[in-house]
C-alpha cells in the first residue's frame, strides 16, 4: 500500500482548476482596484460640484462643506448622502483638517458674463409680481372673482381649462401673499 504513488484524478483536477481560476481572478482584480484606487487617491479631496449643488438645492440648511465631506466619504454617492439626511442621521461635521477642493469645469465664458447670468435668475425669482406680469392686478384693489373658477372639486378633463384654473390659483396666491406682506409692513410702520 505504501508503494502506490498518489495520482491525479478528475475531482482533484477540477478542484485545482477552480481554485486557480479564483486566485488568478483575485490577482487581476486586485491590480485593477489598486490602479483605480491610486487614481481616486490622486484626485485628493476633489468632489463633483454638480453633486454638491444638487444636494444643496434639496437641503439648503446644510453647509456645502458638510455635503462635500459626506460625498467624499461615500465615494460621491448622492443617493447615499440623501438617504442619510432623510433618515434623520444627519451629516457628520468634517474634521478641521478637511480642506475641500472643488473641481471647476473648464468654461470659455468670461467672468463678467457669468456674473450677469447668475444675477438675472435671482432678480426674477425675487419679484414674482413682475415675473408673472401681475403688476396691474397688484395695483388694483382685491376683487373677489370666485365666479370665474368653478367651485367643484373635480378635476377638469379639458387641459386648457385646468391650466387656466391653476394659473389663476397661482396668481391669487401670489397677490394674497403680496397684500398680506403689505398689510404687515403697514402695521409695523405704525
Amino acid at each position: 500500500m505504501s508503494d502506490e504513488e498518489p495520482s491525479l484524478n478528475i475531482p482533484s483536477l477540477l478542484t485545482l482548476a477552480v481554485v486557480s481560476y479564483f486566485v488568478i481572478r483575485w490577482f487581476f482584480n486586485r491590480d485593477e482596484s489598486a490602479a483605480g484606487g491610486s487614481r481616486g487617491r490622486g484626485r485628493g479631496n476633489v468632489v463633483d460640484p454638480a453633486q454638491v449643488e444638487q444636494i444643496a438645492q434639496m437641503f439648503p440648511q446644510l453647509s456645502t462643506r458638510d455635503i462635500m465631506w459626506d460625498l467624499q466619504r461615500n465615494g460621491g454617492s448622492v443617493a447615499a448622502t440623501t438617504e442619510r439626511i432623510l433618515t434623520g442621521r444627519g451629516l457628520e461635521t468634517p474634521p478641521p483638517s478637511f480642506q475641500p477642493q472643488v473641481a471647476i469645469p473648464p468654461t470659455n465664458i468670461p467672468p463678467t458674463q457669468t456674473a450677469t447670468a447668475a444675477s438675472a435668475p435671482k432678480a426674477d425669482a425675487q419679484d414674482l409680481i413682475s415675473r408673472y406680469n401681475l403688476s396691474a392686478k397688484a395695483e388694483s384693489p382685491p376683487a373677489e372673482s370666485h365666479s370665474e373658477v368653478p367651485s367643484k372639486s373635480t378635476w377638469s378633463q379639458n387641459k386648457e381649462e385646468r391650466q387656466r384654473i391653476l394659473q389663476k390659483r397661482r396668481d391669487d396666491m401670489i397677490l394674497a401673499a403680496r397684500r398680506k406682506m403689505m398689510q404687515k409692513n403697514l402695521g409695523d410702520a405704525q
